[in-house]
């Protein structure tokens, strides 16, 4: 405090210490390197056909490219900046980057479970009022429900973020994650921070509870619909539509869940062992979207099949005599 202004100490930047003390990190990296080829490689494939296929501009394929634009900044937010600081050995972050990576990673992570919650409406919809789908789940209100849900996380991640920036930081430089994290960078700050801890925790619990119990009770209906048909096969068929979309919410839940229960009850465990759960769950649910996707949807599937044909019919292959 000097002359009655407060004089806000900003460091150069940050250096990642998370996972140094975890053998063979090298070789982690390596592995989500792998993985984050294969994410990318397959959902920009999902999107391409999404886009170019006129047939797929639909409700639900809208709803199916927005989660693979979701998927695929999320990534590309946290595997880039690893492979730089567990490949290349440099573990130092500017500050203004560090902002920039932590507000673009919590922005498509909270986009991550309310594109879901849209994937379960579609499905509802689908399911429970199959006659009067078109005139329901309309491309319109597709595309109004999407942009609502960008300019919500979009706000509240940016609000929360941009008070980082204000903070003084005097102590140490080193943050306890695999990228800058909010939380551990938080800690490194100076003063109370009481209102950013509240806001951050009222942020986590409304992300994460709000979208899973949309999605709890949006299957809760369409299993009473289900149920309530006479035939065995429209049944199989009913619920055939929702494997994919069920295998994506527990493969994005079930990790974040127990780290939270974990926390919750004060379990104590190997810090390491946290941060890959984090990492691995940011990381599996956009490598296993689009093969999911591109597997269990018979409409993608069928384009996929179109695209070899020509490409085949085109470039046949050449037989020796």
């Amino acid at each position: 405090m000097q002359n009655g202004n407060i004089s806000i100490i900003t460091p150069a930047g940050f250096y990642i210490v998370g996972l140094s003390s975890m053998p063979y990190s090298d070789i982690y990296a390596m592995f989500l390197t792998v993985l984050y080829v294969i994410t990318v490689m397959c959902n920009v494939f999902l999107i391409t056909i999404i886009f170019y296929d006129q047939r797929l501009h639909v409700p639900k394929f809208m709803a199916i490219a927005n989660l693979a634009v979701v998927d695929l900044v999320l990534s590309t937010s946290l595997v880039p900046s690893m492979i730089k600081t567990y490949i290349v050995r440099d573990n130092f972050v500017p500050f203004k980057l560090c902002i920039v990576q932590m507000y673009t990673y919590y922005t498509f992570l909270s986009l991550e479970p309310f594109s879901l919650c849209i994937l379960a409406y579609d499905r509802f919809i689908a399911i429970c009022f199959p006659l009067r789908q078109e005139s329901i789940n309309t491309n319109t209100r597709m595309t109004s429900i999407i942009s609502a849900v960008w300019l919500f996380c979009i706000v509240l991640v940016a609000y929360a973020v941009i008070s980082i920036p204000t903070l003084s930081f005097c102590d140490s430089l080193e943050v306890h994650s695999y990228f800058c994290d909010y939380a551990p960078v938080l800690i490194l700050a100076c003063g109370d921070m009481t209102s950013q801890w509240n806001f951050a925790t009222a942020l986590t619990i409304l992300f994460v509870t709000v979208p899973l119990i949309l999605i709890f009770l949006t299957y809760m209906c369409i299993l009473a619909v289900v149920f309530r048909m006479k035939n065995n096969q429209s049944r199989f068929k009913a619920l055939a539509t929702c494997i994919e979309h069920l295998i994506i919410v527990a493969l994005f839940f079930i990790p974040i869940v127990i780290i939270f229960c974990f926390t919750f009850f004060g379990i104590i465990w190997n810090p390491s062992v946290g941060l890959v759960s984090l990492s691995l769950s940011s990381l599996i649910t956009p490598f296993v979207n689009p093969i999911l996707y591109s597997l269990k949807t018979k409409e993608i599937r069928n384009r996929i099949h179109s695209i070899i044909t020509k490409r085949l019919s085109v470039h046949p292959l050449k037989t020796s005599h």
